[in-house]
């Protein structure tokens, strides 16, 4: 059996209780030594045998995975925060399913997630945002021209951007000209939730200066839009007295 796993954001311990549980029963563990934090395998069963995914092809990951499964061994394939973002798992899904090997998913906490609690935000607040763009600024994997980023920020709503730390001078020429204000506020995290985690707020015409300043070259996430000032919004209706709601009844 083959488990797929997301790793969380960084900390050891924002790894899910299920996670943490199919770590410490593998025989086999591939991970993303990129981005996950080594220390989540300190749990690891003496004998597991383990391996760096950052250092291997697509082809020899799934070498290592069909050859545990031919010996009957449990194996964890560990991704960094949630794998259904950027993991590019499906592909070894299909090569799984091809071959006929089971496997199952276990999600993890994101390092957007990570990101919202490092800056104490609320992404979506009435009255200024009730949408979030998750998306990624074109590099040797491309992106839709329906999906760029200029695209998107006609919408104005709060962006994440990941995998685009190295290109932000270009990122905020994309959002001035899809229809963001150079103004509006923004924020590069750095290791959302690692020791070394390192938050800066800036605007978006300022995005390329604020990493330079702060030395943050990679492994960041760019947060923009009104939202990210965390100021300015409306009350919440669903705990508003006057509002009914299937568990209790407005207040006169």
């Amino acid at each position: 059996m083959i488990h797929f796993v997301g790793a969380g954001c960084g900390a050891a311990d924002l790894i899910t209780v299920r996670g943490q549980r199919l770590i410490e029963e593998a025989d086999v563990i591939v991970y993303a030594g990129s981005l996950v934090n080594p220390a989540l395998l300190d749990k690891r069963k003496d004998g597991a045998r383990v391996y760096n995914s950052a250092e291997m092809t697509l082809e020899e990951v799934l070498s290592v995975l069909f050859d545990a499964e031919e010996k009957g061994l449990t194996t964890v394939r560990l991704h960094t925060g949630d794998p259904c973002l950027y993991g590019a798992i499906r592909e070894q899904m299909d090569a799984l399913e091809a071959r006929g090997v089971l496997y199952d998913y276990t999600p993890g906490v994101s390092s957007f997630c990570g990101v919202a609690a490092a800056l104490n935000m609320e992404y979506t607040l009435p009255n200024v945002s009730q949408s979030v763009v998750i998306t990624r600024m074109a590099g040797r994997t491309p992106v839709p021209e329906r999906e760029s980023v200029r695209a998107f920020a006609a919408h104005k709503a709060t962006m994440v951007l990941f995998l685009s730390t190295g290109l932000l001078t270009k990122t905020q020429e994309e959002l001035i000209a899809g229809g963001y204000d150079p103004e509006t506020p923004a924020a590069i995290v750095y290791k959302a939730s690692w020791p070394d985690e390192k938050t800066a707020l800036c605007t978006v015409g300022s995005l390329a200066d604020c990493a330079r300043e702060n030395d943050i070259k990679k492994t960041a996430l760019i947060i923009v839009g009104d939202a990210v000032k965390q100021s300015g919004y409306a009350r919440s209706e669903l705990y508003n007295p006057t509002f009914s709601t299937g568990f209790r009844k407005a207040k006169e």
